[in-house]
């Protein structure tokens, strides 16, 4: 690609986000199914107008999501299965919550954050992200839907990407419907553990652990982890939860769970680290850019962070930890896996 088609291409992003979406709310992909199929009858089922259905169609095929095999005929991509709602590792909700207007509307003041610092979402909606959340039930769900879908290759990989057998118990600390954790307990059977989550975050955890057969095993505990984390475990797992906050938050939900650590504990951080310097190159660490558009999204929405590894070490330094090892986890990038002892 060249640079002048490159700004083109970029310019017409959100224009590619906004498609993605409306072929989730119209399911193309599981109206289209496994054969292909005439845009006119998907259309008819989908409850559309036949012309712009098939335009919808041609853009998603320039976006690789559905081809065209003959004028009007299409069928779905590899790519375009993970927007099938009904398969294990769908990303339909992911897409419809990361389209929707509460996760884009703020990046319109992206300039206003970059000037002032300020969170752009707070102004906009007239409170802070995860309260707007709280006090939106049906949109709560999705985000913790989402959040669950786009745990799902970290949940197939860290289970045996991590010693985790020199354990008893692991707390995982925002741990939302336990998808994470119960991944960790069903490869790990001498394991017990707790998921702890805000009562929006655990509203779907129960129905998690029993579709895993952990109740015996796995206890929900709600709570607030700036003021403390539950007692007892000898391993606290944090994944994408550090990136939403500043570094003081930091520093506080590390310190609560440095003050609950038992001799030979562990904190296991799961997150993207970023390079010291940002490069195009596809095949670098954050080379594809999405995790410093990840880091911007932190900045105009909730005021957190992508960090290097520099910035958690100095972040675990300040909560009384020592960061031991950053590792990639390769089979499912960006992630690495931090880990991080008692000073």
């Amino acid at each position: 690609m060249d640079a002048r088609s490159l700004i083109i291409r970029t310019a017409f992003g959100s224009m590619a986000a906004q498609t993605l979406r409306a072929a989730v709310r119209l399911k193309v992909v599981e109206l289209i199914g496994d054969t292909p199929r005439r845009a006119d009858d998907v259309a008819a089922e989908a409850g559309a107008q036949p012309q712009p259905m098939a335009r919808l169609l041609r853009a998603l095929a320039g976006l690789g999501v559905v081809k065209e095999h003959a004028p009007g005929s299409f069928s779905v991509t590899q790519a375009g299965r993970f927007l099938d709602s009904a398969r294990p590792d769908s990303l339909a909700t992911f897409v419809r919550v990361f389209t929707d207007p509460v996760a884009t509307r703020a990046w319109e003041h992206l300039d206003i954050s970059v000037r002032t610092g300020d969170v752009a979402f707070d102004e906009v909606f007239g409170s802070d992200f995860f309260s707007h959340l709280s006090q939106h039930p049906e949109l709560s769900q999705a985000f913790n839907t989402a959040m669950s879908q786009a745990t799902s290759v970290v949940a197939a990989t860290l289970p045996y990407a991590f010693d985790f057998a020199r354990f008893t118990s692991v707390t995982d600390v925002g741990g939302g419907d336990g998808t994470l954790l119960a991944a960790v307990l069903d490869a790990h059977p001498t394991l017990t553990g707790v998921v702890h989550d805000t009562a929006e975050g655990l509203a779907q955890t129960p129905q998690t652990l029993r579709r895993h057969g952990l109740t015996g095993r796995c206890t929900p505990i709600a709570g607030d982890f700036f003021h403390s984390v539950p007692k007892g475990s000898d391993l606290y797992l944090i994944k994408s939860v550090l990136h939403d906050w500043s570094d003081a938050q930091v520093v506080t939900i590390l310190g609560n769970c440095r003050a609950v650590l038992p001799p030979g504990g562990r904190v296991l951080i799961v997150e993207p680290v970023l390079p010291e310097a940002a490069d195009s190159d596809p095949e670098a660490p954050g080379g594809d850019g999405v995790t410093w558009l990840s880091d911007l999204n932190m900045l105009v929405n909730v005021g957190g962070r992508e960090r290097t590894r520099g910035d958690f070490e100095e972040v675990c330094h300040r909560a009384g930890l020592s960061l031991t090892s950053a590792t990639p986890l390769r089979e499912a990038a960006p992630y690495w896996l931090i880990e991080a002892v008692a000073d």
